[in-house]
């Protein structure tokens, strides 16, 4: 792991070397002030991660030097010295946000102990950054890939309902990223460092989906031995995510009905409710107001899950996103894969966008990575695809041209060939592009050497 510059502060010179000295026996880096004026300097110059710092010295003093540092550098751990007969100003400076002190005379192995003790505390909120940071990418709403209108309103409603505790029903075929957006509000909500959790209503055995849901106590039924929390109880604080809410039975519907209303569950075999907090998000690929009208799911069920509605659009409603997507899931399985130096040919992107994507972004990956696994060169080309979307891609008609006996000038077939497709998709330079079949980058290279501009 790496070590932290360390800043001693003291205006006993003596003292400096010798802590100097210490420190860089154990492997520190030390920077040396005289008195808090210089020490601001440094931190401003430097950024050390760690200050220990005198209490008493002339003009600015510790507790000065340690205010500024809490207020403008609130990352930086510091250690008070102080004389014996002080030690009470020291625990001041401790209330004050100080991490340790040592008094003097000065123990220096006790104190490259305290020092080891912080640099691990700092190492320690490095690390719990860094995984808010790839939590952040993994859950934030950066993370759903897209840029196209339909995407973006429903990103924009779900980053507004995040703050709120209302109940969410998202609605969306299947493999368009319920799930993902779900763990997205979560994770951007005041509940965000609490449970998430999940159930599939459609995937566990009607007779079992209770105990899930719900839990059980000791004795409930045969078998039940010892009590077992359910979902429900496990969510408490955070947030519950109910997957395909449209197979949930209509027994359980009453008593998620009563969740949602009262804030209470029921276990198997308990004679008395418990109380429990959590907001409750359900998906589903399903009519639920058809399923209504056919007496098949609870219309006050229903409002009360749908407090705001969400709308995820298919792949086919957002063609712009593809390419982009495409990309991000490319790098990403190819990175899986250990597969630096393997290329997309822009050729597999149009055939991408003229796919219907029954199954959504999750068919798009498993595409991908079956195309990853069976690569055979150094890019993915048209004969890789699947059948299916081979299938799909439209028939390029053979272009005829008159060739006049005198000659023809390529370049001016090509910058009118460019021109015709840019005036046909209104100077929208991806669809141009996916037309000409050639990069957005290659056509905008062209439009530069032709000198097209629109007007």
């Amino acid at each position: 792991m790496k070590r932290p510059l360390i800043l001693v502060v003291d205006d006993d010179s003596s003292l400096r070397r010798i802590v100097k000295m210490q420190l860089e026996e154990a492997g520190y880096s030390v920077a040396l002030a005289a008195n808090g004026d210089e020490a601001l300097q440094i931190l401003h110059e430097r950024q050390p991660k760690l200050v220990i710092t005198d209490l008493r010295m002339p003009g600015r003093d510790g507790m000065d030097l340690l205010r500024h540092i809490r207020a403008e550098h609130a990352d930086t751990t510091v250690i008070i010295i102080t004389a014996f007969g002080t030690v009470e100003t020291a625990v001041e400076a401790m209330k004050a946000g100080a991490y340790d002190y040592v008094t003097k005379p000065i123990d220096y192995d006790a104190l490259t102990l305290v020092v080891n003790r912080a640099t691990e505390r700092q190492n320690l909120i490095e690390e719990v950054r860094n995984l808010r940071a790839a939590l952040d990418a993994r859950y934030g709403f950066e993370a759903i890939i897209g840029r196209s209108k339909p995407l973006l309103r429903v990103l924009e409603m779900a980053s507004r309902v995040a703050q709120r505790d209302s109940t969410v029903l998202i609605h969306g075929e299947t493999g368009t990223g319920k799930e993902l957006l779900a763990r997205a509000i979560h994770h951007n909500s005041p509940r965000g460092a609490q449970p998430f959790v999940t159930i599939n209503c459609g995937a566990i055995p009607r007779d079992l989906l209770e105990a899930e849901l719900f839990g059980f106590t000791r004795g409930a039924f045969t078998g039940a031995h010892a009590a077992k929390p359910g979902k429900v109880e496990l969510a408490d604080g955070g947030t519950l995510f109910l997957d395909e809410i449209g197979e949930l039975p209509a027994e359980l519907q009453v008593k998620l009905l009563r969740l949602l209303q009262q804030g209470e569950l029921e276990k198997i075999g308990a004679t008395t409710s418990s109380s429990v907090n959590v907001r409750v998000i359900a998906a589903t690929h399903r009519n639920l107001a058809a399923m209504i009208e056919d007496g098949a799911f609870r219309e006050d069920l229903y409002y009360r899950l749908a407090v705001v509605p969400l709308e995820l659009p298919p792949l086919r409603e957002r063609r712009d996103d593809i390419p982009d997507l495409a990309q991000h899931l490319f790098a990403k399985t190819k990175a899986r894969h250990n597969l630096p130096d393997l290329r997309l040919s822009p050729s597999v992107i149009n055939a991408f966008c003229s796919y219907r994507w029954p199954g959504n972004v999750r068919e798009l990956e498993n595409v991908i990575e079956r195309m990853v696994v069976l690569s055979a060169g150094d890019e993915i080309s048209p004969p890789d695809l699947p059948d299916n979307i081979r299938a799909a891609a439209p028939q390029r008609e053979s272009l005829l041209l008159e060739l006049p006996d005198h000659g023809i000038s390529l370049e001016g077939v090509e910058r009118e060939l460019l021109l015709r497709a840019l005036e046909k998709f209104s100077w929208n330079q991806s669809q141009a592009a996916r037309f000409l079949d050639i990069s957005r980058r290659t056509l905008i290279y062209r439009m530069e050497k032709h000198g097209l501009r629109r007007e």
